[in-house]
């Protein structure tokens, strides 16, 4: 058994402990010591995510954590190197009854107010950009020109990347499996091969951290659910690039990558688990929600070998949880962005170094996502998928 030591101590090296340990870094924190559990960093929820990007929440402060971290995604080669894969083709959401579109002409005039780009369309307009679309029903639709999806593994891998550079450690194939108390604060974190004494302990670890803050003693409302991302064969009906677009009323989504169309729905029924298979099963439910709305996809055809599965870490408001925990002054929660990690990682690793370095988060007021926020009552993001 080894002891060594570190700073702080980031448990998990996906996308969100990757960019907070390199913001660490930046600002002059280097001794940190990233756990990783698999034996391959960027390996899991981050490797499987459908990648979208947006600016189109019904909360304040997820369009405010979009507007800087999409800003950043765009200059991510020159300020931090490696490719952000960022394409800005747009998100279009296809609304069809009155109450949900008031709903979501309240948020576009929110998010114009904060500075984001969001235009209200006609059904027509919709139609004019999807082929094909069925619009008989809809009300209207919302669009950001500055959405679109990016690469996840190239930003994750370009801020591990200059994170180590700059001295930060990586451990693969060493979970954390324990905690270490003194004075009330952690005092090292347990591993397989030994511990690691340290100052903080940030949990970064995914559709796992609820499992982590188990292990200190802590009930983080953060579950594993499986989310499928079907493909079809290269499909020239739908030519060239298209928005992100969403069926509001049934959650089915597509986008393109490359020639193909990727495209979902969430199982809101399935519980939550680590299983990371493709559910073929539930293939009917999404087709049939899908095919109601795009009827043009029923000229493709699904590549099964493309298909994958993986995790949203959820919360029950489908926001992050951010910030010290009241109970361990030195335990930091980065985790249960409900699908929205990567987007918001660049703005996530910002406020997490700021929290340990500066006291507080400042450049964004995150009071609205700390854990706290449980016993007060809950908000609530209205628009996920």
């Amino acid at each position: 058994m080894t002891r060594e030591s570190a700073s702080v101590v980031v448990i998990g090296a996906g996308v969100i402990g990757a960019s907070i340990a390199y913001h660490l870094a930046a600002r002059g924190c280097r001794d940190v010591l990233i756990l990783e559990q698999a034996e391959t960093e960027i390996s899991g929820s981050t490797a499987r995510s459908a990648a979208g990007v947006r600016h189109q929440f019904s909360s304040e402060v997820n369009v405010r954590l979009s507007l800087y971290s999409i800003e950043r995604l765009k200059y991510f080669r020159e300020e931090i190197g490696g490719d952000s894969g960022l394409q800005q083709v747009g998100y279009l959401f296809l609304v069809n009854d009155a109450a949900t579109w008031q709903a979501y002409c309240a948020s576009v005039a929110m998010q114009r107010r904060l500075g984001a780009r969001v235009e209200l369309l006609t059904p027509q307009e919709a139609a004019d950009i999807i082929p094909q679309l069925r619009i008989d029903d809809l009300v209207g639709a919302t669009y950001g020109p500055d959405d679109g999806f990016c690469d996840p593994h190239g930003i994750a891998l370009g801020y591990l990347t200059q994170a180590r550079a700059m001295g930060v450690r990586l451990h693969r194939s060493t979970p954390a499996i324990g905690f270490v108390y003194e004075g009330g604060r952690i005092s090292a974190v347990q591993t397989p091969t030994g511990s690691v004494a340290c100052e903080y302990v940030v949990n970064a670890a995914g559709s796992w951290a609820g499992e982590v803050a188990a292990l200190i003693g802590l009930d983080v409302p953060v579950r594993p659910y499986r989310r499928c991302v079907y493909v079809t064969e290269p499909f020239a009906a739908i030519p060239g690039a298209i928005p992100l677009t969403v069926d509001i009323a049934t959650g089915f989504y597509m986008r393109k990558e490359h020639d193909n169309i990727l495209f979902g729905k969430s199982n809101y029924n399935e519980p939550a688990s680590h299983d990371v298979t493709v559910d073929w099963e539930w293939l009917d439910s999404v087709l049939e929600a899908g095919l109601a709305r795009f009827p043009i996809l029923e000229q493709a055809g699904l590549a099964e070998r493309l298909c994958w599965a993986g995790s949203y870490e959820i919360t029950p408001d489908h926001m992050p949880i951010l910030g010290r925990h009241p109970q361990l002054p030195n335990y930091i929660d980065a985790s249960g962005f409900s699908g929205h990690g990567i987007m918001h990682s660049p703005a996530t690793g910002l406020l997490m170094a700021e929290e340990i370095l500066d006291g507080r988060a400042h450049s964004i007021d995150i009071d609205d996502l700390r854990i706290m926020r449980f016993a007060q009552g809950l908000g609530h993001e209205l628009h996920i998928i």
